[in-house]
């Protein structure tokens, strides 16, 4: 049975204590009175700027937990909201199951209080999404960020993807927000799709990474229902369309210029915001675009992170490519 949106975040399923841990508000004894401040509330954890934070490898190829929480204690320092853990910039499907958890629990654990953290669901098992919401809940996750199946693409259509998502968020014991990410599972959340699950109590959100343009879900923006951007290339254009923020993987080394752009979006500042927005799509693309996760790695080290190597098949970067990286990125300033 859906949990009532009034009660989203109100009684996560984890008791009272926990629920004010996790969400930062006393569980209320009375079910059918809504809290006061529920949809400033919603928005307040999300309206900022979200690292899609790195696993950082070491050179065997385990997970280097040290820097990892090296840099979620840097993250900490900064103006960011909070952490997508385990996205495509973590390295999701290259983790094993228990070593999500691991990851999740450091993440949870060395971050700044206020701060808030999704958690990245991409399974294609529905039985297994259920379970990882469940885990991710008793962690101490604010989020369940979830990707769409992929195994069997062509039969994701809008009524199974429907089901899966509706069903889904009515057990699972955090608010889910949708990931339309086509670039990682080949499937995409059509308007009409969104547009429905947008109703469900416990369906919060969205991060859209697509290249058919976050504009089609924009006008589903609400107080109980947000859209992310998922690219810093287009998150000033978002703001100004009425998103509340992204989660950018430029964050992960210059989480400075990512929170100046989001500013920018927020005080719907055009005369400084779109040279500015024209600049981070120059830095984006030069960091992330040829090379995804390892691209990003190298950028944070450079950048005074500890990125690590990518597991494989992922290649790290090559002596020569980090140099022409760090030349650009002196030549615009950030190093």
């Amino acid at each position: 049975m859906p949990v009532p949106r009034t009660a989203v975040f109100r009684n996560c399923g984890a008791g009272a204590s926990a629920c004010q841990r996790l969400h930062g508000y006393t569980l209320m004894p009375t079910e059918s009175t809504p809290h006061p401040t529920e949809a400033g509330l919603l928005r307040s954890r999300m309206a900022g700027v979200f690292t899609p934070i790195s696993t950082p490898f070491s050179a065997d190829e385990e997970v280097d937990y040290s820097a990892l929480i090296f840099n979620v204690e840097r993250y900490a320092a900064s103006g960011l909201l909070g952490y997508l853990a385990l996205g495509s910039n973590g390295e999701n499907r290259s983790l094993t199951e228990s070593e999500r958890l691991a990851v999740l629990r450091r993440i949870i654990g060395h971050k700044r209080p206020d701060q808030v953290v999704m958690a990245g669901a991409a399974y294609d098992a529905q039985r297994d999404a259920e379970r990882f919401l469940h885990e991710a809940a008793a962690l101490g996750a604010d989020f369940g960020l979830v990707l769409s199946p992929g195994y069997f693409r062509k039969q994701m259509t809008d009524d199974v993807l429907f089901r899966y998502f509706s069903t889904l968020a009515d057990t699972s014991p955090i608010p889910v927000v949708l990931y339309n990410a086509p670039g990682f599972c080949g499937v995409t959340l059509s308007p009409a799709l969104v547009r429905r699950l947008a109703a469900h109590p416990n369906i919060v959100g969205m991060k859209d990474s697509a290249s058919s343009g976050i504009e089609n879900f924009l006008p589903f923006e609400s107080e109980g229902f947000h859209v992310l951007a998922g690219s810093a290339n287009f998150l000033f254009r978002a703001m100004l369309g009425g998103s509340v923020g992204g989660t950018v993987s430029l964050a992960n080394s210059f989480p400075d210029l990512a929170l100046e752009l989001f500013r920018r979006g927020q005080a719907r500042d055009e005369q400084r915001g779109v040279p500015l927005q024209e600049r981070v799509t120059r830095i984006n693309q030069a960091i992330a675009g040829p090379y995804g996760p390892s691209g990003v790695k190298a950028a944070m080290t450079l950048a005074g992170f500890q990125g690590g190597i990518p597991r494989r098949p992922l290649l790290p970067l090559t002596a020569e490519q980090v140099e022409a990286m760090r030349l650009f990125l002196a030549g615009e300033g950030l190093l």
